[in-house]
């Protein structure tokens, strides 16, 4: 198998319209700096990846006609794909379709709320999509997916999905199963979308290793590093002033 186009999917950062489940604690402001972050640091891993001969960059994104805000968070060698109307099932099912309609051999589709996503799990995955049909999976641990990979675009993994919930692994896994589609797991991660994986985030940030840290070690992600410490500074001289 050829080329496989390892796509974040991703909208354009807006203050009041980005991460809003970040606030609290962050404020909409805070939201959008931070969600440029993500898919600054993304993208750079996923750059980095796509200077494989096997492998592309591409991002799946909203809206279309923000195409200038999103460019400078994004290296040189993106593709880029404009989401189309739907439920996010639906998007994700026509991203697909879009993407290996450019001649792609397969597609991984990558949530932007993590930063911090090794380069060797999304290796892991590209190398899963190119053994053929099958579906590619990397749980979250809120019980969702951080990526999913195909070769082919199965309307049935994207049918019914009970978004948003702990229980949309699960139940995409099922849907493969369904149809008699291997499935196939590369490590797990975390998305970054509230107060609690927040805190997961400024632990992982500040050297301690998160318990899912058996197989891979996260990025670097500096923009968000730069954030996270921006932000903290910013909050202890606040108390240290009242």
């Amino acid at each position: 198998m050829g080329t496989i186009a390892v796509a974040i999917v991703c909208k354009t950062p807006t203050p009041g319209f980005s991460k809003t489940r970040l606030s609290p604690p962050l404020r909409p402001d805070e939201c959008a700096q931070v969600s440029a972050c993500f898919i600054e640091d993304l993208s750079r891993t996923i750059g980095e990846l796509g200077q494989a001969p096997d492998a592309t960059a591409c991002a799946l994104y909203t809206p279309i006609g923000s195409e200038d805000l999103l460019k400078p968070l994004l290296p040189d060698n993106f593709v880029l794909v404009p989401q189309r109307e739907g439920d996010f099932g639906a998007r994700l099912l026509a991203g697909t379709k879009d993407i290996l309609a450019l001649g792609y051999d397969g597609v991984i589709l990558v949530n932007s709320d993590s930063p911090t996503i090794p380069k060797s799990l999304l290796r892991q995955a590209v190398d899963s999509v190119k053994r053929g049909d099958r579906v590619t999976l990397s749980r979250a641990f809120d019980g969702g997916y951080t990526l999913i990979g195909l070769s082919r675009p199965h309307e049935h993994i994207f049918y019914d999905i009970p978004w948003s919930t702990e229980q949309v692994y699960s139940v995409t896994k099922m849907r493969a199963v369904e149809m008699g589609l291997a499935v196939e797991d590369v490590p797990g991660w975390y998305d970054v979308d509230d107060a609690e994986s927040y805190k997961m985030l400024e632990d992982e940030l500040s050297g301690k290793r998160m318990p899912f840290m058996t197989e891979v070690v996260g990025e670097l992600a500096p923009s968000t590093r730069e954030f996270v410490e921006r932000r903290r500074v910013k909050m202890q001289i606040a108390i240290n002033a009242s």
